[in-house]
């Protein structure tokens, strides 16, 4: 038993380093150059090593993986049976690699038969990315026994990596490429070689590369195997290819089918990448069930082999774009499909690469694929040249090498000495058939030996000279876009390039059902929805030791606005607040709020409605209602508050007049338009204290006095002039009969 003496850090981290480096580089990053996995270039070479190639029939599924998995890929069979699954499915590969025959799933997301029961073979695509195996056009490894080999990379005359994509996620990282027309990328490819034979033929070496801008021109965006739209804009595509990180915006394709009597329904034909259409329906029905969805009033599915989804609306009178803005937002007929070209270059060392260098580094592999095919041809050629000299000589002494094989107890030594032949040769001559040495044949070897030297020569100019070596691999992709283009019905593209859509207001009636509904907030920050308006607060129940704050009538269409005391903004959907009959939930899983920040105001928006924010400190200003919506969890900071200081009140502006009260009993009156509007900040001075801060704040029409109450009473104050100043100044004591607790309410 080896026990090693090392601290347990260190093992760990050895131990850990070599995992994540199996995981990177042996399951789930792909090769940039052949845009495969391990576990699919084992699949295709162990299909070719069984010949089963586009005209050949198809075997079982399961020898293909028994091959696999017993040869090559030492991993489950289930594994591999999905690899291959995937690899045959149309609507999860853009460019199929395997023809499948039988059950091999849907894209409802039903599963594929067992392996027993389907059969496959390589398509013509596969068979183009494997071109070449056989003439050391890529290096091979000893398999995990050493019982064979495998190649390390595929030929790959067909761009795999962005035309089928590839996903997966390794330790500390991970790949999303998304799949493109093979036709576009061939034209991109082209254009990079004709860029580099300029600047071979004219010396000028030194020109800028062809842009990222050029390149998008070419190819202007993914092309999913189920179609959809693409509607991001341009500038974020450019953006995104130039980084090699970023996202794609896919929609459903739709189109509106009209009906008899005015009526009307929509018909959804290609839905987003990777999205299940049997869960996206149950998602859209739960929609349906929750009355989240109130313009929309039934789905169906109608599909056969093509998609049919029929939405039909409410009413001949909703518009259907905002119907699909409306869906777009709630569901999966949206979706995202991220971009991180996190690639294994040529070297397996894991980098990020943007459009061009992806597209380089598949040309560079060409050219050393061209290379290395070339060589081990033109070996193949001197062989046979050898052989064939060899043969020609037979036929210009043929009496004297008879003689000798009749003669000599050992012939072979007895020829090379005679004619100064070759090993190779010799053997050669004394393998040769009695039929071979008829006239005819002699003929037949001048005119061999005359074509393979003429192509011997052609080869070793291709060798020497990079510009034909560009002309030729721009031959090949030529070839590659003619059978695979977008001239082809396999290369068409699916995928629509459209305009970024035009920004939809969808209201939120169009989404939310309007209903009367008591939001409840308690001291403890338990907040809660109640169906109805409940006027009598009595009825509404608390934790113990817990107790009413605050009460709002409102409707599940309204938004809430929350001002903390550190100052900061949140915005609350009435729709997305917990139901029932229970206590609610505590506000802080809602909102980002802070364990030592608490809700100092909670309160309708009120569309247009102008607001004092105010600090204990004294300080505010006026803000717009509008300006203080939250966009996420984490609010928006409006009030900014000096050391010391919390935020204290939050009023709506209800009159021309502002009265402000702080705890050291100092009533102060000035004119609202003293008080600035601003959107964030610390504001001004509203009260000076020298020993107090802020304790409450009003807003009121002057002509109609200050009211407050006392009691069971409402008291008015309609002569303010001792209290009238300035802002900013220290005010007065409030009349009397003003409550003790400083609180205009």
């Amino acid at each position: 038993m080896d026990i090693q003496d090392k601290p347990l850090a260190e093992a760990l981290g050895e131990r850990y380093l070599s995992y994540a480096l199996s995981t990177i580089m042996a399951r789930s990053l792909p090769d940039v150059r052949d845009g495969l996995k391990p576990v699919h270039r084992r699949l295709l070479f162990a299909m070719s090593q069984l010949n089963l190639g586009p005209d050949t029939p198809p075997k079982k599924s399961a020898r293909v993986v028994g091959d696999v998995i017993g040869k090559f890929h030492p991993h489950g069979d289930v594994a591999v049976y999905d690899a291959l699954v995937r690899l045959a499915q149309g609507f999860a590969v853009r460019y199929p690699l395997i023809d499948g025959q039988g059950n091999f799933g849907n894209i409802d997301g039903d599963n594929a038969a067992a392996m027993r029961y389907t059969e496959a073979r390589l398509t013509a695509v596969a068979k183009a990315i494997l071109d070449g195996i056989e003439e050391d056009a890529v290096d091979l490894r000893p398999t995990y026994d050493g019982d064979g080999d495998e190649p390390a990379v595929m030929p790959g005359a067909f761009p795999n990596l962005l035309a089928n994509g590839s996903t997966g996620i390794a330790v500390g990282m991970a790949t999303s490429i998304p799949p493109h027309n093979a036709g576009e990328l061939c034209a991109a490819l082209q254009r990079l070689i004709d860029h580099d034979l300029t600047a071979l033929e004219t010396g000028n070496t030194a020109a800028p590369d062809v842009s990222i801008e050029e390149l998008v021109t070419l190819i202007p965006g993914p092309d999913m195997p189920t179609g959809g739209s693409l509607v991001e804009p341009r500038d974020a595509i450019v953006e995104a290819y130039r980084t090699g990180r970023g996202s794609f915006r896919i929609r459903a394709r739709w189109e509106v089918e009209k009906l008899a009597q005015g009526t009307w329904q929509i018909i959804v034909t290609e839905i987003p990448y990777q999205v299940q259409k049997s869960r996206l329906i149950e998602k859209i029905a739960e929609l349906l069930a929750a009355r989240k969805l109130i313009l929309l009033d039934d789905i169906r599915d109608e599909s056969a082999e093509d998609i049919r989804l029929v939405l039909v609306p409410k009413s001949r009178n909703v518009d259907p774009a905002v119907l699909m803005e409306s869906l777009f937002r709630a569901s999966e007929l949206e979706t995202r499909f991220s971009l991180n070209m996190n690639v294994l270059d040529r070297n397996q060392v894991p980098q990020v690469m943007n459009l061009r260098q992806v597209l380089r580094a598949f040309l560079d592999h060409r050219r050393e694929v061209l290379g290395r095919r070339c060589r081990h041809r033109l070996g193949k050629i001197d062989h046979r040249l050898e052989v064939l000299g060899g043969y020609l000589i037979v036929f210009l002494n043929i009496d004297t090498v008879i003689r000798i094989i009749r003669e000599e107890d050992e012939p072979r030594p007895a020829l090379m000495a005679q004619f100064g032949l070759t090993e190779v040769q010799a053997e050669a001559i004394l393998n040769m058939r009695l039929r071979s040495l008829r006239r005819l044949e002699e003929f037949e070897i001048r005119k061999e030996y005359d074509g393979l030297t003429a192509e011997r020569s052609g080869l070793q100019a291709l060798l020497d000279s990079p510009p034909l070596q560009w002309r030729r691999i721009r031959q090949e992709i030529a070839d590659i876009d003619a059978r695979f283009g977008g001239t082809t019905a396999l290369g068409r593209r699916r995928t629509a390039i459209a305009d970024a859509p035009p920004l939809i207001d969808v209201p939120l009636e169009a989404t939310v059902e309007r209903e009367a509904v008591t939001v409840v907030c308690s001291e403890k920050g338990w907040i809660r929805c109640v169906s109805g308006h409940k006027a009598d607060s009595a009825e509404l129940r608390y934790k113990e030791g817990d107790a009413e704050r605050f009460v709002l009538l409102v409707e599940t269409t309204d938004k809430l606005l929350a001002f903390a005391s550190d100052g900061r903004f949140y915005t609350l959907g009435v729709d997305k607040l917990p139901r029932g009959r229970g206590f609610g939930e505590p506000i802080r899983l809602i909102i980002d709020l802070g364990n030592d920040v608490e809700i100092v105001s909670l309160f309708k928006h009120v569309p247009g409605q102008m607001l004092i924010v105010a600090a204990s400190d004294g300080r505010g200003f006026q803000v717009p209602a509008d300006d203080v919506l939250a966009q996420t969890r984490s609010g928006k900071q409006v009030l900014n508050l000096a050391e010391g200081a919390i935020g204290r009140l939050c009023v709506a502006v209800e009159g021309d007049t502002v009265a402000v009260i702080g705890n050291n009993r100092r009533l102060l009156v000035f004119g609202l338009d003293e008080l600035p509007v601003m959107a964030r900040g610390r504001g001004v001075t509203l009260q000076r204290y020298k020993d107090g801060s802020l304790s409450d704040l009003t807003t009121f029409l002057a002509d109609k006095g200050l009211s407050w109450k006392s009691g069971e009473r409402t008291r008015v104050e309609t002569d303010l002039t001792p209290w009238r100043a300035l802002r900013g100044t220290s005010g007065r004591i409030p009349p009397n009969g003003f409550p003790r607790g400083n609180r205009f309410t």
